[in-house]
């Protein structure tokens, strides 16, 4: 059964009755065992809440790609009091971001990296879809003059006078996720920043892999601050946009960020990366240990295969294999994407059997034709037969993908040969711009709030990559990176000033704690998101150099509780603990900064300030910082100069606390060789889910393999008919017959209903101009074996034909009939795009869709929760009026003697 409302439910409800159970029987263990320990699945709304989403990605995983993108793309009415406007990012600006992605890549990265410069640029629909969204009450009076423009375009124009502007990138592992499943989010950041929000749908993997998304994100960055002369918003500076993004959203947003350095274009005013996915080798510890605290699958993103994925579909001897016996990781072909012979193998059209054949020949299998035992790690070498080399060696202690860093130096060496991430090919996971944490610096970037949920499986990579950033010098990227990428080795050089970071992990929360809007956690997570923008987009560059957090300037009676206040949930406290609790939130985030400076100094042995301060000159030494004794005291607060990093904790009642010193935190321990290695624990994760997902769904992978083919015959079809019908293109045609693309119909004297097919005047390419490109193989752009690959052909063939298309050639009456009866084509219209790109219209009770009735129970918790929050406040306050009373009492006796 597909993803749907339906299906959800019905895999759903058993959950929610299993975890009310279980709940109320771990509360009654606690309370009769006096367990006074904290855990943010004592909230029984969190712990519904959390155990809902991870059966929905559980689901998920056992459903096609795309089946869950189509779940999660579908387009959902936005509730009444909010404004929301859709647009489409035209070419005009895909195209300035294609240009800046061009020169960042240069001639020899692209060719051997990329695969090309045109297939990545191939889209279906005319532009990026996008969404204006803020409140309601946030617009300006309606503007006279504009009666012929709609609703939504009138929107626009009455949110100009808001200056706070988020550019919101969405999570979803890069293959799934829209700006549906994040609407709610997004509402609410523009309610609390006062302003509004700019959601962009980009393309997703695996029909359009990287650096497809990264194109999309930058397109909506230059939309914003040099639109075409179409948009109805004036030019936004830099200055007033802060990117934010989720998980991949923020791995994304980091990217894009090191693209505007690289190439000096302005930066936006900051950043705010939510649980960024930055390390796609999931090479740090938490990626083994935090499995069962976190909504992500315990073997990664697996998923029913389908004619789209997995690429390789049956991989009968083996998805992992040994290489060469008895000779150690070379290098591979990951920093410079050159093809190793498994590659060339199967881009060469050779069937699995040759394959193997000539595996055994290469010795990358034994005689048996097995390789799963290694993959298990039971594959030993001889120790005579494979010396170690020194550590010096970088090309044994570095190997690249696809192959894998052992555990045992001294066993066989393991080589993928299967895709293990949909976003990017094996081969291409430790690019910096994949996986960001490999960057040669992830200095001279705009300030970062970074947050990360203490029980995820990226928790590692988030607080490595948050020290990176604020130490370029102290957190270098590994030799093999340097070694291999020219521009990562001028970044290493060149970017060597400290970027301002504020980096909160979050007890006992997974992974984008955002989601569970209603947790005291995310409250504060939302309060303290505002809070960063408004001050990073209505400041002054001065100002900002020298406050760039708002946390270092504020009042004390700025700070603590809020409209959404986060006090305790339980009666578990007794009055004391909760004024206690109530004087920390009161207390000023300078006073926290400074006790925070206080214990970390204490810990170290030092007398002066915590090290986290812009260093003097260059050689790091930290520089003192005079006046900071009053900086944290009463009511008059005054500048924190050169604050590089704050670092801290935050419970599960929102209270925040001084991180542990960077000595203490075992993932800065980690020796940069290690970073961004594909390695022999979390490989066998992933392949000893993917075996049994293998055996599970052997059929439908028999049944897909049938059906590529059918399509494949389809495609076949399509190209002979659109070349009877007149397809010409530029290349081919003779001198004497070249003429400026003309405008031909695409129908035919009986399909008058259908609307005319044009050549694009804009820029673009289709899917018949990849001659000589190396196109990922799992990218529709060139494949013809699934129904989105065909609608994208046609599209391009007979709609909107790019400028090297000689004409449009007229559609046969027999081709019509058959779009009607298509469910992936329209007769009348453009053939439906690929779910990864566009949207999904539900046209029966869209608002009983399961994103919407999930909206519908994130805003009964939250309703619950307020009232929770209410009581709890008014209790806090009865306690404190009674110590007031018992407080007069002791003291008056004194006061009427004197």
């Amino acid at each position: 059964m597909p993803v749907n409302t339906l299906t959800a439910a019905a895999h759903i409800t058993p959950v929610v009755i299993r975890t009310f159970l279980s709940h109320s029987k771990r509360k009654g263990k606690k309370l009769h065992n006096h367990d006074q320990k904290e855990l943010s699945t004592d909230d029984i709304l969190f712990d519904e809440a959390f155990h809902i989403v991870r059966a929905f990605i559980a689901l998920g995983t056992n459903n096609t790609v795309e089946s869950l993108q189509a779940f999660t793309n579908t387009h959902v009415p936005a509730p009444y009091w909010c404004a929301v406007s859709p647009v489409r990012i035209p070419l005009f600006s895909a195209n300035r971001a294609a240009d800046d992605l061009i020169k960042w890549f240069g001639p020899e990265e692209l060719r051997t990296v990329v695969g090309g410069e045109r297939w990545w640029q191939v889209r279906g629909l005319d532009g990026i879809d996008a969404e204006w969204i803020t409140e309601r009450e946030y617009l300006s009076p309606p503007i006279k003059g504009k009666e012929k423009m709609s609703e939504a375009d009138k929107d626009i124009l009455r949110m100009e006078h808001l200056d706070s502007v988020m550019l919101y990138i969405h999570g979803g592992g890069y293959f799934w996720g829209s700006i549906n499943t994040h609407r709610y989010q997004i509402i609410r950041y523009a309610r609390k920043i006062k302003g509004r929000c700019f959601a962009v749908n980009y393309r997703k993997a695996p029909q359009y892999p990287w650096p497809c998304p990264l194109q999309d994100v930058l397109a909506a960055y230059f939309y914003l601050t040099r639109p075409p002369p179409e948009a109805h918003h004036a030019p936004i500076l830099p200055s007033q946009i802060v990117f934010a993004g989720d998980s991949a959203g923020g791995g994304l947003a980091l990217a894009v960020l090191t693209i505007l350095r690289d190439l000096h274009r302005p930066q936006p005013a900051g950043a705010v990366l939510i649980s960024p996915w930055v390390d796609l080798t999931h090479s740090f510890p938490s990626v083994m240990g935090n499995t069962e605290s976190d909504i992500v699958p315990p073997h990664g993103f697996l998923a029913k295969p389908s004619v789209l994925w997995p690429v390789e579909l049956v991989a009968e001897k083996g998805r992992v294999v040994r290489a060469e016996k008895g000779v150690p990781p070379v290098p591979g072909h990951a920093d410079t994407l050159k093809p190793g012979n498994v590659r060339k193998r199967r881009e060469g059209g050779m069937d699995q059997e040759k394959m193997a054949e000539e595996a055994e020949r290469e010795g990358l299998v034994d005689d048996n034709g097995k390789a799963d035992e290694y993959a298990d790690g039971a594959g030993q070498a001889d120790d005579a037969a494979v010396g170690i080399p020194d550590k010096e060696d970088i090309d044994f202690w570095q190997p690249k993908p696809p192959k894998v860093l052992m555990d045992n130096p001294r066993a066989v060496p393991l080589e993928m040969r299967s895709q293990i991430q949909m976003y990017a090919a094996t081969e291409q996971l430790s690019h910096p711009l994949v996986s960001p944490v490999l960057q040669g610096s992830l200095g001279g970037l705009c300030p970062l709030y970074i947050m990360a949920g203490d029980g995820e499986v990226l928790r590692d990579e988030i607080v490595y990559i948050a020290h990176r950033a604020a130490h370029p010098a102290d957190y270098p990227a590994r030799a093999g990176v340097m070694r291999d990428g020219r521009r990562q080795r001028e970044n290493a050089e060149r970017w060597t000033e400290p970027t301002r970071v504020h980096l909160q992990v979050f007890d006992g929360m997974c992974h984008v704690l955002t989601v569970f809007t209603f947790t005291p956690a995310a409250s504060y997570a939302y309060r303290s998101i505002a809070e960063f923008v408004r001050h990073v987009t209505q400041n002054d560059a001065e100002h900002l150099a020298v406050n760039p957090f708002p946390e270092l300037h504020r009042p004390p009676l700025d700070v603590g509780l809020s409209a959404d206040v986060e006090p305790d949930h339980d009666g578990r406290h007794e009055a004391a603990e909760n004024a206690a609790a109530m004087d920390r939130r009161q207390r000023s985030d300078v006073d926290i900064y400074k006790l925070n400076e206080r214990e970390l100094s204490a810990a170290v042995g030092r007398d002066d300030e915590q090290v986290d301060m812009m260093p003097e000159n260059g050689n790091g030494d930290a520089e003192h910082v005079a006046g900071t004794q009053e900086a944290g005291s009463g009511s008059q607060v005054g500048d924190i100069p050169d604050v590089l990093m704050l670092r801290e904790r935050v419970d599960v009642h929102g209270i925040v606390r001084p991180m542990e010193a960077p000595e203490d935190c075992p993932v800065l321990k980690i020796r940069p060789e290690e970073v961004g290695l594909l390695k022999e624990g979390p490989l066998n994760k992933w392949w000893s889910g993917q075996k049994e997902w293998d055996r599970k769904f052997k059929r439908s992978a028999e049944r897909a393999q049938k059906q590529r083919l059918k399509h494949e015959a389809v495609g076949k079809r399509i190209m002979e008919n659109a070349r009877e019908q007149g397809l010409l293109l530029v290349h081919e045609a003779p001198p004497e017959r070249l003429q400026p693309p003309r405008l031909t119909s695409n129908m035919s004297s009986m399909s008058s209903f259908s609307r005319p097919g044009r050549i694009d005047n804009e820029r673009r390419w289709g899917p018949l101009d990849l001659e000589g490109e190396n196109v990922p193989l799992s990218a529709i752009a060139n494949r013809r074996d699934t129904p989105e690959a065909l609608a994208l052909l046609k599209k391009s063939i007979y709609r909107t034909a790019p400028v090297t298309h000689q004409n449009v050639p007229k559609m046969k009456m027999s081709d019509i009939i058959r779009a009607a009866f298509d469910p992936n084509d329209d007769p009348n219209g453009d053939p439906k795009q690929s779910v990864s790109e566009q949207q999904v219209r539900s046209y029966f009770f869209p608002n009983m869709h399961g994103l919407r009735m999930w909206d519908s129970v994130i805003s009964i918790f939250m309703r619950s929760s307020s009232k929770s929050a209410k009581k709890a406040r008014e209790a806090v306050k009865a306690q404190a009026r009674v110590a007031s009373g018992a407080l007069s009492t002791v003291t008056s006796p004194d006061a009427s003697s004197r």
